[in-house]
């Protein structure tokens, strides 16, 4: 027998909008966003819904990103849908602790506020990142480690698509060398940071010192964590990975390797987007992957009507 996956998407997905088709349907989602917005101080649903900047600055995306993710997975789950694991891509990953029920959504929703802004503030200026096509990761990790000043991978997301980041100048001369050994193209990002960078540590200190104060419990159903590419399921682990994974590479290919290998046939990308569906769909033309990201959605997925 198949298993069933819920997968959520990071920053780069968000538009204005999002979500707000369930907000007018379903009470359950409006408690979603009034719980964000009781949480962090913000008025979520406002962010989310209306044409906006501060949608596109991370501090701000995050806790719009997850609300969404958060609201219509409780939908889907109130429908009576459920998974075997979960996922995420970056913030995505708090998306999966919510399916996992591994903390209160208040404490959920005011850490990923935290997260945002001790990302936007670590490294305001002078960071960079670009998305690497048509080269391997071995080789990608080389030049990085070959090239002065600080680069690496980011984001490791499917075959032939990998995201370098760290210092302008590191990433620049890394996506030069790259170009030269192969690679299609390297495509500079429009991002606020050098994210998963080393130059982040210092906002997973600061947001270790926030995740003191949280109650961990331990996960109802797995989650696969970017850090390791590997299933959490006893709750002592997943502060510390959670404060790793601000600065570490997100291992994505990874981790749908491992879910497809342990029978995993059918993933439901909860939240805004076909990125994900996207990444997935290069690694197995033939894997079944439902979008929810609108009301009319739920009617792809088995058992549930929009």
């Amino acid at each position: 027998m198949g298993k069933t996956a819920f997968i959520f998407p990071g920053q780069g997905a968000q538009y204005s909008g999002m979500g707000k088709d369930f907000f007018d349907n379903f009470e359950t989602a409006r408690r979603v966003y009034a719980t964000a917005g009781e949480a962090t101080g913000l008025d979520v649903a406002e962010l989310c819904f209306t044409e906006n900047a501060d949608l596109d600055v991370t501090e701000y995306t995050q806790i719009a990103m997850l609300a969404t993710e958060v609201a219509i997975l409780k939908v889907l789950e109130e429908k009576g849908l459920k998974a075997d694991c979960a996922a995420g891509l970056s913030l995505g990953e708090y998306g999966a602790l919510a399916a996992a029920g591994v903390m209160e959504l208040p404490q959920l929703f005011w850490l990923i506020r935290c997260r945002g802004i001790f990302m936007q503030e670590a490294y305001p200026s002078g960071g960079a990142m670009s998305a690497v096509l048509g080269l391997d990761a071995e080789t990608i990790g080389r030049i990085c480690r070959e090239t002065e000043g600080i680069v690496s991978i980011a984001n490791d997301n499917c075959p032939g698509q990998i995201v370098i980041t760290g210092e302008a100048q590191a990433v620049q001369a890394a996506s030069e060398k790259l170009e030269g050994a192969g690679a299609k193209r390297c495509i500079p990002l429009k991002v606020s940071g050098p994210f998963h960078s080393k130059l982040l540590a210092g906002a997973g200190e600061k947001l270790a010192a926030e995740l003191e104060g949280i109650s961990v419990h331990a996960p109802k159903i797995p989650y696969l964590c970017n850090v390791e590419a590997d299933y959490v399921t006893e709750s002592g682990k997943i502060k510390e990975l959670l404060v790793r994974q601000v600065s570490s590479t997100v291992r994505w290919r990874e981790t749908m390797e491992r879910m497809l290998a342990d029978g995993v046939d059918t993933f439901v990308e909860i939240g805004p987007g076909r990125t994900l569906a996207g990444f997935l769909r290069k690694m197995n033309r033939d894997v079944k992957v439902l979008n929810v990201a609108k009301v009319e959605d739920m009617a792809a997925v088995p058992g549930q009507t929009p």
